[in-house]
């Protein structure tokens, strides 16, 4: 069975219809892209699966479980870490106050504390900066911030949206090489993402979604190959 799966999700703000039953898997141990264009559902699918927003029709089953009515703090205790679009750490605390909270749901000090030291391991410069503000980090180590964040939860998927936004290319490479290390370590990701061509390129699978509905889906190389896509997403004609 797959690890989380999604049956004809139902998503309004109002009178507004933001997601219009769509449904789709993601395996265990893989990167799933979802991709499209500003305005398509793709953060309100992630705010959907983590519970901040409820579902008007459909369900999603996670490890086995149905989260239809499960609040947000118990996902992230049975193994799903979001995160957010623009990083949105908490900008007066410290680097390592930061990733503790990301630990709130766990009693287990020894592995707390051996956690942090990998999430340190895999973001050296987080080490270095682990009692200065967060607010005063780059854009891009308060990415690698809110990726340790999540990390901290020991998620089994980590949903990720928009990584790379307001990144420069070098970054956005950099941020890309860490979302392998931690999916080649164990970790399941579900990557939103607008640069599709970054994503599709670190992807085993991928859909597209517009206004709502998905209306492409495949292996991410054939989409990468696909000249619908070419076209629409990546900038190609």
């Amino acid at each position: 069975m797959a690890l989380l799966e999604i049956k004809d999700m139902e998503v309004s703000y109002g009178f507004i219809r933001a997601i219009k039953g769509i449904s789709f898997k993601v395996e265990k141990g893989e990167i799933i892209a979802l991709i499209g264009a500003n305005g398509a559902g793709k953060t309100t699918t992630l705010h959907a699966l983590s519970g901040l927003i409820p579902l008007d029709a459909g369900s999603i089953t996670f490890n086995e479980q149905d989260l239809t009515k499960i609040p947000a703090h118990e996902r992230v205790a049975m193994g799903m870490a979001q995160v957010p679009e623009g990083r949105r750490v908490f900008q007066q605390l410290t680097v390592q106050k930061n990733l503790m909270l990301g630990a709130y749901s766990r009693k287990d000090q020894s592995g707390i504390a051996e956690n942090l030291d990998e999430v340190f391991t895999r973001f050296p410069r987080l080490k270095e900066r682990r009692n200065q503000i967060a607010g005063t980090l780059s854009g891009g180590e308060q990415q690698m911030l809110a990726m340790g964040r999540a990390l901290m939860s020991k998620p089994d998927i980590m949903l990720l949206d928009e990584p790379s936004m307001g990144l420069s290319p070098i970054l956005v490479s950099e941020i890309f090489d860490i979302i392998k290390h931690i999916n080649e370590s164990g970790t399941t990701v579900l990557l939103v993402e607008q640069n599709a061509k970054k994503a599709l390129s670190i992807a085993n699978r991928a859909y597209v979604l517009e206004t709502g509905n998905i209306i492409l889906s495949g292996k991410a190389e054939d989409l990468m190959n696909d000249d619908s896509v070419r076209k629409a997403y990546l900038g190609e004609s």
